[in-house]
Formats: C-alpha cells, sequence, structure tokens
C-alpha cells in the first residue's frame, strides 16, 4: 500500500512539472530502450534523410538472403524512427524540431509508389501543435514499416527496378534534399545500397573517373589482384567528383553486398566511395556491408554517438 502510495506521489510531481514547464515529456516506447538506451544523439534536432536503392539488389530470387535484402532495408529504417522517437522523448514535445524522410532518386513512375513514399516525411518543425507530435511519435514507426512494406511488396511484385541514381543525387539534389541550412540541424544521410552504382542516366566517364561502378567496371580496370591499391592510387581511379561543399553533412551507407563470386570487391567498393565522400569534404562517413539487422544497429547506434 504505502508503495502504491509513494508511485502516485511521484507520478503525479512528474505531470506537475511537467505542465509547468508546457513541454510535455513523451514516453519511451516499450521497445526501444532494449537497443538505443545507450545512444547519445547530441543537442542538435536531428535532419535524418534516408536515401533507398530501389533496384533488383532486393530480388529475392536473383539475390536471397535471410533475412531478405528488402527486410534488412525496413529494420534499418523502423531503426531510425525509434532513434527519432527517443530524439523526441529526451527534449520534449515542445522543443522537438526533428526532421526525418526517406526517399528514392530519381523518383519512380509508378504513381502509387510515389503516392505511398509521400507518407514518409516527418517535419515535427512543421507540426500544429504538441498533440500534433505526439501523434507522429505514437505512430511514426508502424506507418513508415507499413509504407514501406507496401512499396518493396509491389516492387517485387511487378519486378519494375528503377534503380537509384546515386552519383546524380550528390552532383544535383543532396543539398535541398539532406542539408538544412539551420545549424540547430545536424545533418545525416543514409544511403542503403549494394554499393554497385549504375544508373542509365548516369554514364559520364573521364579518363578513370566514372559515374558508375559495376563488377564489371571493377573487372574491366584491373582491380580485382593483389596490388589493386596501388593502381587505384597511381592511375586516380574513382567517382567523378561532383563538388566540395559537404561540410555539415554526415554520410552512413549500410547494406554494402558485393558479388557473391568476387567477395573482394567490397574492399574496392569502400575505396571509391571514401575517396568520393573525402573529396565532397563530408563531415563524417562509415561504410558497412549487409548483415544482420542485429549487427547493423550497432553499427548505427556507434555512428550515431560519433557526434
Amino acid at each position: 500500500m504505502k508503495n502504491k502510495i509513494l508511485f502516485s506521489l511521484i507520478l503525479g510531481a512528474i505531470l506537475f512539472q511537467s505542465c509547468k514547464n508546457e513541454n510535455p515529456v513523451i514516453a519511451e516506447s516499450e521497445n526501444a530502450e532494449e537497443v538505443i538506451s545507450n545512444v547519445n544523439l547530441g543537442d542538435q534536432q536531428l535532419n535524418i534523410t534516408i536515401l533507398l536503392d530501389l533496384s533488383d539488389r532486393v530480388e529475392p530470387t536473383k539475390y536471397p538472403a535471410k533475412p531478405e535484402h528488402y527486410q534488412r532495408d525496413i529494420e534499418i529504417v523502423s531503426y531510425f524512427t525509434e532513434l527519432f522517437k527517443q530524439e523526441m522523448s529526451n527534449k520534449g514535445a515542445y522543443k522537438s524540431d526533428g526532421k526525418i524522410k526517406v526517399i528514392f532518386s530519381p523518383r519512380p513512375a509508378d504513381d502509387e509508389i510515389n503516392t505511398i513514399a509521400s507518407n514518409l516525411n516527418v517535419d515535427l518543425s512543421k507540426a500544429r501543435d504538441n498533440k500534433h507530435k505526439k501523434e507522429i511519435y505514437d505512430n511514426i514507426t508502424i506507418d513508415f514499416k507499413s509504407n514501406l512494406e507496401k512499396i518493396y511488396s509491389k516492387t517485387i511484385e511487378t519486378k519494375k527496378y528503377p534503380g537509384s541514381d546515386i552519383w546524380r543525387f550528390f552532383k544535383n539534389d543532396v543539398a535541398d534534399y539532406a542539408l538544412a541550412t539551420d545549424p540547430v540541424y545536424r545533418n545525416i544521410l543514409v544511403v542503403l545500397t549494394d554499393g554497385y552504382l549504375f544508373h542509365e542516366d548516369s554514364k559520364d566517364k573521364n579518363k578513370n573517373r566514372t559515374a558508375y561502378l559495376l563488377p564489371n567496371t571493377v573487372q574491366k580496370n584491373g582491380l580485382r589482384n593483389s596490388n589493386w591499391q596501388s593502381k587505384f592510387q597511381e592511375g586516380d581511379y574513382g567517382f567523378i567528383s561532383t563538388r566540395e561543399d559537404l561540410e555539415n553533412l554526415e554520410v552512413l551507407v549500410l547494406e554494402i553486398s558485393p558479388s557473391p563470386s568476387h567477395k573482394n570487391d567490397e574492399d574496392v567498393i569502400k575505396a571509391y566511395l571514401e575517396k568520393w565522400f573525402q573529396e565532397m569534404n563530408v563531415k563524417n562517413y562509415e561504410i558497412y556491408n549487409s548483415d544482420l539487422p542485429e549487427y547493423t544497429k550497432t553499427r548505427i547506434s556507434k555512428f550515431m554517438t560519433n557526434i
């Protein structure tokens, strides 16, 4: 009985303080604390942009995996929504102005997929009031997950894989989509891709620099031997540089999946991406291969804590 009275007094004090500050605390979800309790996200507001490579890399019959690659993508996005919720909980509804969205570049030609994708965008700075923010908090994870399941299901069913023009996205669109000009925001771009960059609209080539990287590109460039690193550096191989103004952007690349018959392509893929990010002056970046969701979550936590 005494414990119940004490609990009631403590709960009443918390509610009183919340109302007094006009900054209601948003409770953390039941399972979120199991995976994100030790993640320090810093003082800035989060501005998270997740760029999905909707190519045939998610085709279960062509690139089978357990769990499947599209399921890993959904798990990753769900984890980021939980991190976003933790940030809302830490700051309280009144002070939460974070942003999170899932994008495709270019946009798929399918109107239905575009309509579904339009629901994968949350901007707390534009929320009507604290009640609206609480609704977002309660629904964001399930909303993002269910909409992504619809997108992947339709894509795999129709076998129409528009792919992602990641090189051109960085060239033309990254500032508009992933960089908030207000310094209060921490700009984070998450790219989910197998690492082989290619799109029909981006076949640019300048000496040993290209806008693409495919398994046959690695072979053709002679980067599948023991001295590939020396040849890579001396021949100035890599992606064509696109810009030098990304000092306020952090980039996390996940789900790198080299060709099963050429596992060492992973090292070449990372060399291409690292050189590219360095030349664009990306503030902070990490590149990780595809793994089971539990290990990928640990890597995400490590990246998010590296402020």
